[in-house]
């Protein structure tokens, strides 16, 4: 484990976990002075290594953006996904409450079952999937172990510093003469550089549950005929995945201003990506 040297963003310390990941990469650029520390820094899954760790930072805010997000893989690995996802974000909010810090955290829209058409940070979570269930218990155990905490549950992620759903069209685009999408699945796609810069703010209000996630609802292959031409739908039947998705896991966000529409946060993306 490596400890940098702690750095002071205004009066605030703060202490990013997963500073190598496609979130964690936007957290660093919108938190430029805080301590990174990447998965080789630090494993969350130790709770002698975090307890060490954010004693010796002593830092006034943690944001936790490690995660095992392959829901796939976390059928294939249920043990790992659930010490990542669930005791890691419990190890991080004991050592929390140890300094007195504060800890934001980032949950899934997938803690719920997609039986309604959307989901209010009250909404009782029902997971379909071991990811959904590992992430699930990562909130229990934060909410068990610190009681400032602001979890926030996001959706449909997309960024420069990691695999994507936009990033797979494209490939996908230029290798087949025609890509075949979901579209009886709908969620809200989210910008990692919107939500980051989001983040600024959510460390300012109540502790609890917030959803973020840019505005506007699509299916998979809406979203994907905004960044491809070559689509054409189906349903989830005509592609089985190894974990269930839930039909509809559109978060309501009822606690904060809504951040812009995905499709303006995709025109900056593929600028981005393109430069």
């Amino acid at each position: 484990m490596v400890c940098r040297k702690s750095m002071v963003v205004g009066t605030i310390k703060t202490l990013i976990l997963g500073a190598g990941g496609m979130l964690g990469s936007d957290l660093c650029k919108a938190f430029p002075e805080a301590v990174k520390f990447t998965h080789k820094d630090l494993d969350i899954t130790s709770r002698k290594q975090v307890l060490e760790a954010i004693r010796e930072i002593n830092p006034d805010v943690v944001i936790n953006a490690a995660a095992y997000t392959d829901v796939d893989g976390c059928e294939d690995n249920q043990e790992l996904a659930y010490e990542v996802n669930g005791d890691g974000p419990g190890n991080i909010a004991e050592a929390c409450s140890i300094v007195g810090a504060k800890l934001v955290h980032f949950s899934t829209d997938y803690v719920f079952d997609g039986s309604k058409k959307e989901y209010t940070e009250s909404a009782t979570p029902n997971p379909i999937n071991v990811y959904g269930y590992s992430k699930l218990l990562g909130e229990k155990k934060i909410t068990e172990n610190v009681d400032d905490f602001r979890i926030i549950r996001i959706s449909w992620l997309f960024g420069t510093h990691g695999k994507n759903f936009v990033d797979t069209m494209l490939k996908l685009s230029r290798e087949m003469d025609t890509v075949k999408v979901v579209n009886d699945q709908f969620g809200k796609p989210t910008y990692t550089v919107d939500l980051a810069a989001k983040v600024k703010e959510i460390i300012g209000l109540e502790p609890g549950i917030y959803h973020i996630t840019n505005d506007g609802i699509c299916s998979w292959y809406e979203f994907a005929s905004s960044i491809i031409d070559n689509v054409i739908p189906c349903t989830s039947e005509e592609f089985p995945r190894k974990a269930k998705r839930p039909k509809y896991s559109v978060l309501a966000n009822t606690k904060t201003e809504p951040m812009r529409h995905w499709k303006e946060a995709l025109k900056d993306y593929l600028k981005e990506r393109s430069a």
